[in-house]
């Protein structure tokens, strides 16, 4: 039953946030705000992952690739294909829940416990649409771009190692990633990454929203966001695949 109440909860929480701001302006600047964190703040770790990893994936794929049969720009062919059907939003999204999410979640818990949120309410601001709202919008606008970001950056990393390692020359890296694009594989991972940004801006919302305690409780909600997180962005990757593909 205490999963039932959660998701009671979650769904409240949701209701919530659809009314009408009372100052837009504030709103907007919120908005901004947090656009600015989750997409600037995130772009480094993104693009040292994202580079590492196609790099990875491209010089792992060639030493598999050992029969004389397999054309070495199938290469290029399964970095292309596997970042933006699976590791750029997937793997990127758990990345993002464990930086973003904790920090949503520390962030409004803290808010929690120091009142700041009951003194919010006392004042008849709707607080699940001025500080839960922006952030989620925001998770919209800017995890679509990173998840683009990281593909593109995997597969310049994998084009670049391959090349420097000897392991797939250049223009046949070249040659894979053109060869056979399907652009509904695009389509798949912009799905993706509306809806695990969703996963992403939510969850840490419920549980540093829902803090009670001190700030032991804080750092519990933290790692509770992250972890419930990652385990729906998995589900929701299980039950896309079975859809889209």
């Amino acid at each position: 039953m205490n999963y039932f109440s959660h998701l009671g909860k979650y769904l409240l929480m949701l209701k919530g946030m659809f009314t009408a701001t009372e100052n837009k302006v504030m709103f907007w600047k919120e908005y901004i705000k947090q656009c600015v964190d989750i997409g600037i703040g995130s772009l480094p770790i993104v693009v040292i992952i994202s580079f590492f990893l196609g790099a990875v994936m491209t010089v792992q794929t060639a030493a598999q690739l050992v029969s004389p049969l397999v054309p070495l720009s199938t290469i290029g062919i399964i970095v292309r294909d596997g970042m933006l059907l699976e590791f750029a939003p997937t793997f990127l999204s758990i990345v993002l829940a464990g930086v973003v999410g904790s920090k949503i979640a520390s962030e409004l818990g803290n808010m929690r416990i120091s009142e700041q949120i009951d003194a919010l309410e006392i004042m008849g601001i709707n607080t699940k649409s001025y500080l839960i709202l922006p952030k989620i919008l925001g998770a919209f606008t800017m995890v679509p771009m990173l998840v683009g970001i990281s593909a593109v950056i995997a597969i310049w990393g994998g084009y670049i190692v391959g090349n420097w390692t000897g392991a797939v020359p250049a223009e046949v890296f070249l040659a894979g990633i053109r060869k056979g694009v399907h652009t509904h594989y695009m389509v798949i991972a912009l799905y993706k990454s509306f809806i695990f940004s969703f996963i992403i801006s939510t969850v840490p919302c419920y549980f540093g929203f829902n803090v009670k305690g001190g700030a032991l409780e804080i750092g519990k909600a933290g790692t509770q966001s992250v972890v419930v997180s990652c385990i729906l962005i998995l589900i929701a990757d299980y039950i896309v695949a079975a859809i889209a593909l």
